[in-house]
């Protein structure tokens, strides 16, 4: 087992561990979700009351860790544009496809977290308003944190084919095409 090999692997356990570690943290935001209820104070004003806190900081924390991974990745392979270049052939193909497909799976799983943290952070205080007489507390919708769960295994795994194919791509010697220069003759016509 080379260098090579051995670099390759531990590449793949260290995406691997960053997005499923992001993966837990966004199933633990989705299950400790904000919720509120409605309290009414002795000055017959109502307001909400939250429980903890704790969803935002696991969104968050899903989502620097999701941003670490993802930068792990296109640091070893320099954004797939700076490093070796990739030898033609279906490797350089799936390498591509595969990295714009992680690229938009990791946007969307980013956008997931972060707006399931932003929202989730977010509490309403008073509600005495002229006419709130239905108005309820508001608090994160269930399934945002899951979302951004599932886009996270998506990325994990889009990373790890792109990875794989990657290597193979770089790793591939370049065939040398020996071209002949033809023999047509340029003389004129007479």
């Amino acid at each position: 087992m080379g260098d090579t090999e051995r670099s390759s692997i531990l590449v793949h356990i260290l995406v691997i561990a960053l997005c499923l570690t992001a993966f837990g943290f966004a199933i633990a935001a989705e299950r400790r979700r904000s919720t509120g209820s409605i309290v009414t104070d002795s000055f017959n004003s109502t307001f909400c009351v939250y429980d903890s806190d704790i969803a935002t900081g696991y969104g968050v924390g899903a989502f620097l860790f999701l941003l670490s991974g993802q930068s792990l990745l296109m640091v070893v392979t320099k954004c797939m544009c700076f490093g070796k270049p990739l030898a033609p052939g279906g490797s350089r193909a799936w390498s591509i496809i595969y990295f714009a497909s992680s690229w938009v799976t990791f946007i969307i799983a980013e956008s997931c977290l972060i707006a399931g943290a932003t929202k989730n952070a977010y509490h309403t205080r008073y509600r005495h308003m002229v006419y709130a007489g239905s108005w309820t507390c508001e608090s994160l919708r269930k399934g945002v944190f899951i979302a951004g769960a599932v886009f996270v295994v998506f990325t994990m795994i889009l990373n790890v084919y792109f990875y794989m194919y990657y290597t193979k791509s770089t790793s591939q010697a370049a065939k040398k095409i020996n071209k002949t220069t033809p023999n047509v003759g340029m003389t004129g016509y007479a």
